[in-house]
């Protein structure tokens, strides 16, 4: 079975989150590259979590990709070259774990390609306010390294997630079409608030928009309050045929100043509202920013007795 098939009868429990999990494991993600640098230095640890992500219970696992991109990489030294073999290199790191849990467990899962937007580039926070604006052409010119790369690796699907603007989604999804016909993809918006896309463009507008082309095999959200996740997939339900995506936070609030995180101050967990989303459409589930093993392993417990 492949993810197209396993995703529309779903649902499928993903992974949580990178940069919290590598902290745990005392790497430093407070660099312009975030947990990207990971990847340079430490890359036995971004195996680990992508194998105990496994070991918890997901069948999805996301490649340390989403703020390694060529121009981030050349800003810091790199030639082009060696940028797009960092690149490879995240992909080849969940693709070992994923094959290393199957020969010990003979479960199959699948490696999802992280592509964050420009935003995420500019590492400023405009991934959740979608405040800057390119062409087409300049954003296809800044993705396609890390599409080439992540595709070449053999990435079973391209999450192209945590997306503020529309324009941007649909440059990338304009490029697979014509570049990368048979690569299925999924969608995910980062929100302004459960009805709205984080450049103020409606979620139903963006949902019915990126439905349309041939490569999306799902759409969702992800990176946004857990509170919210329910009321953004009863949003997205009716705009839609296709299964739905949700990967919020813990509940943790983050401070942009600051760059930290406070403690969840209530109850809710992804465990406890998997039914719900599921209920409203969700078919993959997961965590996203704090959210570590300790948040998937209930989750995948939940999941697997869903459908």
């Amino acid at each position: 079975m492949d993810f197209k098939t396993e995703i529309t009868k779903g649902p499928l429990t993903l992974d949580g989150a990178m940069g919290t999990a590598l902290e745990l494991q005392g790497f430093d993600t407070n660099t312009d590259l975030w947990t990207a640098k990971a990847l340079i230095t430490d890359p036995q640890k971004v195996y680990r979590v992508h194998y105990d992500y496994f070991k918890a219970g997901a069948r999805a696992t996301i490649t340390d990709t989403y703020q390694a991109n060529v121009q981030a990489f050349m800003k810091k030294g790199y030639d082009e070259t060696i940028s797009r073999e960092i690149i490879a290199k995240a992909v080849k790191l969940a693709r070992k774990a994923r094959d290393d849990f199957e020969a010990q467990t003979g479960r199959h899962n699948y490696v999802i390609a992280g592509i964050g937007p420009y935003g995420a580039y500019l590492a400023d926070g405009s991934e959740y306010r979608g405040d800057y604006e390119l062409s087409l052409e300049a954003y296809q010119d800044f993705h396609q390294p890390r599409l080439e790369a992540v595709i070449r690796a053999g990435v079973d699907v391209i999450g192209i997630e945590t997306q503020p603007k529309l324009s941007e989604v649909c440059a990338v999804l304009e490029w697979l079409k014509e570049r990368a016909p048979d690569q299925i993809a999924y969608v995910t918006f980062s929100l302004k608030d459960p009805a709205t896309i984080s450049e103020g463009t409606s979620l139903v507008e963006a949902v019915k928009k990126v439905s349309v082309y041939p490569n999306v095999v799902a759409v969702g959200v992800n990176c946004i309050p857990l509170e919210q996740a329910q009321a953004a997939l009863e949003v997205m339900q009716p705009a839609t045929d296709l299964p739905l995506v949700i990967y919020p936070n813990s509940g943790a609030k983050y401070d942009p100043h600051t760059k930290t995180w406070t403690n969840p101050t209530g109850d809710l967990t992804l465990a406890k509202a998997a039914s719900g989303w599921y209920q409203a459409g969700a078919r993959l589930i997961g965590g996203c920013c704090t959210t570590t093993v300790k948040d998937i392993g209930p989750l995948a417990q939940v999941v697997q007795n869903l459908g």
